[in-house]
This record gives C-alpha cells, structure tokens and sequence, in this order.
C-alpha cells in the first residue's frame, strides 16, 4: 500500500490516463480527489472508487475554481499529499514557421500556466504534509518532428516549470517529478489507429503493428504502465528523486 493514508489529488480526470491513475492510487491506499470539467465523468469514476473519492467538477483555467477544488479536497480530508496534473490543451498541429502566434500562445497557456496555476495554488497544502506533485508531460520532448514543433514548445516549457518548481520547493519538503509518456493504448489512440487504417484500406492492427515496430518492447504502453510510474513518483520509494521527468515509453525514445 504505497498510499496508505495519504489524500491525492488528480487535476485532469478524462477518459485514459487521469481515470488510471485514480484508481491506482485508491488501490494504494489513497484517498482520492477527482477534477475535470466533465460531471459524469467524475460521478462515475467516483462511483468505482467508493467512499474515499471526492468529485470535483472545476476549471482548471479558471483560479476561482481551482481554488475551490483545493477548499474541498481540504474541508473533506484535512490534507493534500500529492497533486498529479494531467491536465493539458492540445497545442495546434502544425510547423512552427507556419503556426499562429495566437493560438502558440493558447497552447502555452493550457498547458504551462495551468499547471503552475494549480500546483501555486496547491503548494501551502503541499508544503503542509511534506507532500509531492507528478506532472504529465509527453514524450514530444524526445524528438522534433514535423508538424509537433507548438506541441513540443509547451511541453518543453512545462518541463522546464516543474525543474523550476522542484528547486523552489525542495527547501520546504516538496518533491516535484514528471512523467513522460509516449503513445498510450487507450480509447482516443484506438480511434485514431482505426481511423488511419479505415484511410488506408487496412486492419487497424496493421496500424498498431507498424508502430509497434519502432519500439523496443514491441508494444504500447497501457494506462495502467503509466499509472504505476506515476505511482511510484508519489510515493515514499521515491523519497530521494525530485526534477526528474521519467521517460514511460516502452522503448521508443532513450533518454
């Protein structure tokens, strides 16, 4: 039980990973608070954990919300022991010579300013019970590929935050940690790997097979892989490691 007794926060509860990660830390032990804009969502995530889990619906963008997320999660369980933020915006796909400068911006602000706006926000609680943030960050800080160069920016500068944040905290007994994932087998990647097979006239196994190819494991990594990285951040086992950014990726990219 690497959680036992402790209260996670979960910032960006969507269909994948978020939901993953939740029920991962309730099966550690943890008490969990869920957040993401989706009611239904949360309710029914919440429904699958039981009693220890507190839905949320809030705005990660909007400070107001963000600061009544973090008055529930204290009012029901007295503390917060780590906050993950899986939260994100996807930045426009396309070449950064070509890209709007307005909507780079926008990929910035969903991606960086709402993360530091939730872990500032989180940080008193944080600093309180000697507590720790994980950040999902992607594995586009691996490579440079047209056309994921916006993507990378934001990434990148959430990257370089969370260093940031780790020197700034470490003082006062926070860790701060990232995880990087590469593709994540999930629905939404499904979809996209049909989607591609049906432009193509094949299976969409052929499609995973040929990205699975590429990767040393000859495989994707599953949400639950990413969860237990995630897992293992927040934890006592990692008591000793914070600035990092663990790479989750089967193999894909060596960091």
């Amino acid at each position: 039980m690497l959680l036992a007794e402790k209260v996670v926060l979960v910032a960006g509860v969507g269909p994948g990973l978020g939901q993953a990660v939740a029920l991962r830390a309730a099966q550690q032990g943890a008490a969990v608070v869920l957040a993401a804009r989706t009611p239904k969502i949360l309710e029914d995530l919440a429904g699958k954990i039981g009693d220890r889990a507190l839905a949320v619906p809030a705005d990660l963008s909007d400070e107001t919300a963000v600061r009544r997320l973090i008055d529930r999660a204290l009012e029901a369980f007295g503390r917060i022991d780590v906050l993950v933020h899986n939260a994100f915006t996807m930045p426009p796909m396309r070449s950064l010579g070509k890209v709007d400068l307005d909507d780079l911006r926008a990929g910035l602000n969903g991606n960086v300013l709402t993360a530091l706006r939730v872990i500032r926000l989180a940080t008193p609680a944080l600093i309180e019970s000697r507590g720790a943030v994980v950040v999902v960050n992607s594995a586009v800080l691996r490579h440079s590929r047209r056309p994921f160069g916006p993507y990378k920016v934001a990434k990148a500068a959430l990257l370089a935050a969370t260093q940031n944040l780790a020197s700034e905290l470490g003082p006062k007994g926070v860790r701060v940690n990232s995880v990087a994932p590469g593709w994540i087998w999930a629905d939404q990647l499904r979809g996209w790997f049909e989607f591609q097979a049906a432009q193509r006239g094949v299976p969409a196994r052929q499609i995973y097979d040929e990205v699975a190819a590429t990767i040393d494991l000859r495989r994707l990594p599953e949400p639950d892989e990413v969860a237990d990285a995630i897992v293992f951040l927040a934890s006592s086992l990692a008591r000793g490691v914070t600035g990092a950014c663990l790479d989750v990726n089967c193999g894909e990219f060596h960091h």
